[in-house]
């Protein structure tokens, strides 16, 4: 039971990052919040999980059937770290760089969360890499199932979130400012390096096992 609690807490920490990370999806769910509130936000996040289950279902039965090759979990524990630390420093770069845009969505919540998740790079990418790393940890608690423990973990976050900018962006209050959301995430970013820490040490760890 210990261990489910810290995986959750690993989980929700390093997810946190592609969760409420600058993109497509946060902008248009900003703009369609505007009339149609956290409701509109909670479209968006099905829509995402449209995509993202099935995706992680697929990451995680290839990853099931690697685990017999030789230094494999090595291999995935420094790739996780390198993957965590150029997104810290992509994330860091992004938000200093030029202000958070919003843009007009063409399509309803629903189908903009498939749409933007979809053809979404960043989505993509890391869930190939750093949510890679959780999903090979997931199967280590309890085999197959820990995958869909994993995704439960990780996929309230995206409607919390979703449904709360909506809200916010309808009611037209300024508490996630510019300012502030830039603080939010250069200091998710320094969660990401310490996670990149321990991954790279997990590696030297299982290397002398």
């Amino acid at each position: 039971m210990e261990e489910i609690i810290e995986f959750f807490v690993v989980v929700v920490l390093i997810s946190a990052s592609g969760v409420m990370a600058p993109g497509p999806l946060f902008a248009s769910c900003i703009s369609h919040g505007l009339n149609g509130g956290a409701k509109a936000g909670l479209k968006m996040a099905c829509g995402h999980t449209i995509v993202e289950f099935p995706l992680v279902v697929l990451i995680g039965l290839g990853a099931f059937s690697l685990e017999l090759v030789p230094h494999f979990r090595e291999i995935i524990a420094l790739l996780g770290a390198i993957s965590l630390f150029v997104f810290a420093g992509l994330q860091v770069r992004s938000v200093l760089k030029k202000p958070i845009t919003v843009f007009e969505g063409k399509h309803g919540p629903f189908l903009a969360g498939i749409i933007l998740s979809a053809l979404n790079p960043f989505f993509l990418v890391w869930w190939f890499t750093i949510g890679f790393k959780l999903i090979s940890d997931s199967l280590l608690i309890v085999s197959f199932w820990g995958i869909v423990i994993m995704f439960l973990y990780h996929i309230w976050m995206d409607y919390a979130w979703l449904g709360f900018i909506g809200f916010i962006s309808n009611k037209g209050r300024k508490i996630l400012s510019n300012k502030n959301y830039k603080i939010l995430i250069i200091g998710l970013s320094g969660v990401l390096v310490y996670f990149g820490i321990t991954f790279v040490l997990e590696a030297k760890n299982l290397a002398t096992v």
